[in-house]
């Protein structure tokens, strides 16, 4: 790769969303900016190398975005009161710091309206926000590119036929789309980290994403305590991110996972955002500085020993209390076994609905207290009922399966 295409690589990264925010606002339009912008992205390609990177790129990509933009309502014959503002406006501009940002405010909210569906959301943020392709998004979400695709085009037309506003929500509609702009963030890298487990994601990394889509919030809105505290939970999580896998791409279980490389400076941000978030709040905290809380008590504890469970157990009752799901009930099981004995974690099993993971903790529980035939048969039945599993957890879940088999011998 040349250096002028590296360079178009980099701005694009790191632009991308930016100059799109700037050409929707000029346009209305997400179809038209998008289109443009990939147009200016080759046109890039096809002059850079020969006559040179340029003194601004962003610049002249927006630039060249917006022409291309005007170039397309010109053929289509939309001589609109859109393409006759962009006409007025100087090309050779490059928008301010601020204007950008308030762009991009715009296009978050956009892509987290309440008309869309999570799903539409989350793959308009990845398509729009990340600038991933459809093939990117499809590896993340652990779907096929055909799908992905419809579904940029059903919530590309539903935008346009709703009529959904280019805009910052009022003072009174903020808390509620903040809302669902963290719940994007948030789905967006959790679907990215539960397929990442042992795995490639194609040639994206889609976590860093959501780590990266939490900051660009947090920034934007560093005053609010919901993007604050989103950012902590996912530099928290990803902190460890290097210990759970090792070199053939196999899960490591957090007991087993060399500290030593977990992210010590993602740690101490996570647990500063965490902090302020908290102060903030006036203490009360919400379901994602409930999560973070419990990460940073994992991230703090010298070993896993050491681990305060108690503190653990007390916050995912606080947890469940105020946003309760299968997954936080399970996790609680489990630290209350290492907190007050497996057969104290074995008997608050009985009150939870079994599923694949239902059986898998059990099985987990039933081989620490050596009832290894009992643990086989669970863990067999978490890989034979329904439920998601990657292949990667598929294949730790039968290597003990053939641990506990030998220590049955």
């Amino acid at each position: 790769m040349s250096s002028a295409e590296s360079r178009l690589a980099e701005t694009v990264r790191a632009e991308g969303a930016r100059i799109l925010a700037t050409l929707v606002r000029v346009f209305g339009d997400l179809h038209i900016a998008e289109d443009a912008v990939q147009e200016a992205t080759v046109r890039a390609l096809r002059q850079w190398p020969v006559t040179g990177i340029p003194s601004s790129p962003r610049a002249w990509l927006t630039v060249t975005a917006r022409r291309a933009a005007i170039d397309t309502l010109r053929r289509e014959g939309a001589r609109s009161a859109k393409e006759r503002a962009a006409m007025d406006l100087h090309l050779d501009d490059d928008p301010t710091e601020d204007a950008i940002n308030d762009d991009l405010l715009r296009l978050i909210f956009t892509c987290a309206h309440p008309a869309l569906s999570l799903d539409a959301q989350v793959t308009l943020a990845l398509r729009v926000l990340c600038g991933l392709s459809a093939t990117q998004i499809a590896a993340v979400l652990l779907s096929s590119e055909s799908a992905v695709a419809k579904r940029l085009t059903r919530t590309r037309a539903k935008i346009a036929r709703a009529g959904i506003p280019y805009r910052v929500p009022t003072t009174a509609e903020l808390p509620q789309r903040l809302s669902a702009v963290c719940n994007v963030v948030y789905t967006l890298y959790t679907s990215a980290h539960t397929a990442a487990e042992g795995r490639d994601l194609s040639d994206v990394d889609g976590s860093r994403e959501g780590v990266r889509l939490a900051r660009l919030v947090y920034t934007l809105m560093p005053d609010e305590v919901a993007p604050m505290a989103v950012l902590s939970l996912l530099l928290l999580t990803e902190a460890r991110r290097e210990a759970r896998i090792d070199a053939d791409g196999n899960p490591i279980v957090l007991a087993e996972q060399d500290r030593t490389v977990w992210d010590s400076d993602a740690i101490e941000e996570g647990c500063r955002l965490l902090n302020a978030s908290l102060r903030r709040s006036g203490g009360i905290a919400d379901p994602y500085q409930l999560q973070a809380a419990i990460a940073a008590t994992h991230a703090i504890a010298p070993s896993y020993r050491e681990t305060d469970w108690a503190e653990i157990v007390r916050l995912y009752d606080l947890l469940i209390e105020v946003y309760p799901s299968p997954a936080a009930r399970l996790a609680r099981v489990v630290a209350a076994a290492e907190n007050s004995g497996v057969g104290n974690g074995l008997a608050q099993l009985a009150d939870i609905e079994p599923d694949h993971r239902w059986h898998a903790v059990r099985a987990e529980l039933l081989a620490r207290d050596h009832r290894f035939a009992e643990a086989i048969d669970e863990m067999s039945a978490s890989l034979a009922g329904p439920g998601s599993v990657s292949e990667a957890e598929a294949g730790h879940r039968r290597r003990l399966i053939a641990r506990w088999t030998q220590g049955l011998q």
